[in-house]
């Protein structure tokens, strides 16, 4: 995340949507409201890291990397803009070219790091590709996705040990 991230302490996403400023509470609820409706069934709405997070619920998973649940998408207020971060869209070429050419095809301009899509009012999203790649992804996948990104770290940890080494 970037340096102006805004973490809140709000333990229910109600409560971190009535902490916002009044400008930004229509647009987190109406961008809510679709990942709601479209996040497929399976990841479960909480605060985490500060966000609203959409996760794979450590019951079901418990090997993440962190100890927290394994995050799919979140929405965030930060100090400068609002986030939206698609962690499916970053562990998936795929789903990253169809964002990218979503958007351009909308005539909007994508501004995203890594997962975060940075905004500043719903008109620079195109909300029905972002409701078409948060549904593209279910748990079952997303977890498959995550065991390949977790390999490939691990063999390129180990890669680099052993050049270190040699």
């Amino acid at each position: 995340m970037q340096n102006d991230t805004v973490k809140s302490s709000a333990v229910t996403v109600d409560a971190y949507i009535d902490g916002l400023p009044e400008d930004r509470r229509p647009v987190v609820k109406k961008l809510r409201a679709l990942l709601k409706r479209r996040v497929p069934k399976g990841y479960r709405e909480a605060m985490g890291y500060g966000l609203i997070c959409y996760s794979i619920p450590l019951e079901r998973f418990p090997d993440t990397y962190n100890g927290q649940p394994l995050c799919y998408a979140a929405l965030a207020s930060q100090k400068g803009h609002l986030s939206l971060y698609l962690m499916c869209a970053y562990g998936d070429a795929a789903l990253r070219k169809k964002l990218e050419d979503g958007f351009r095809k909308a005539g909007k301009k994508l501004n995203m790091g890594k997962s975060c899509i940075r905004f500043r009012s719903l008109d620079e999203l195109p909300l029905d590709v972002i409701g078409d790649i948060v549904s593209a992804v279910p748990p079952e996948k997303y977890l498959e996705i995550y065991a390949r990104s977790r390999a490939h770290t691990a063999k390129a940890r180990k890669a680099r040990a052993a050049q270190r080494d040699s």
